[in-house]
């Protein structure tokens, strides 16, 4: 294949991260087009953008859906006071459920903030939101200390980092 060393990126590979860096394009062969305004082959496009996945020049490629368009207009962030040496554990098993779409763990600050582990959920109502919550409590069962649901009050534009041409 054509194209820069592991762990960096050529002309070519900056070009085509600027080209992805807001979405892939919404067409059939999004690939394709790219290779044709990149002057590549499709197959290229594909050992580019792998190779810089794998080398960590790109972290992922992923979609990114508006969850109000599709339907789902209660966000919470599920906020969560376990034990800090349960918190890989509980955290790995809260990750896995299919309605929880980001968790992490994040330090206290105490003593106004007990909680240090998150779980973003998303539902067509508050309701369907808090009852996943009731569900992670569930799961979290005794280590579950103390818990709220943050949600969200206006959609925020998400973006990463931007590199010009």
């Amino acid at each position: 294949m054509n194209g820069a060393p592991a762990g960096s990126a050529d002309a070519i590979d900056r070009r085509l991260i600027v080209a992805t860096q807001s979405g892939l394009p919404l067409v059939s062969r999004p690939y394709h087009l790219l290779a044709e305004q990149l002057g590549i082959l499709p197959d290229e496009v594909m050992e580019r953008l792998a190779r810089m996945l794998a080398c960590g020049v790109i972290r992922r490629i992923g979609a990114v859906p508006n969850h109000y368009a599709i339907g789902y207009t209660a966000n919470g962030m599920s906020v969560w006071d376990v034990p800090d040496e349960r918190i890989d554990d509980l955290g790995a098993r809260v990750g896995a459920l299919a309605f929880v779409t980001h968790c992490y763990h994040r330090p206290r600050r105490l003593p106004q903030w007990p909680y240090n582990l998150f779980a973003m959920v998303h539902g067509a109502s508050r309701a369907e939101v808090q009852a996943k919550v009731a569900e992670i409590a569930a799961l979290l069962g005794p280590d579950c200390r103390s818990n709220d649901v943050l949600f969200s009050t206006a959609i925020l534009k998400k973006t990463g980092l931007r590199i010009g041409v």
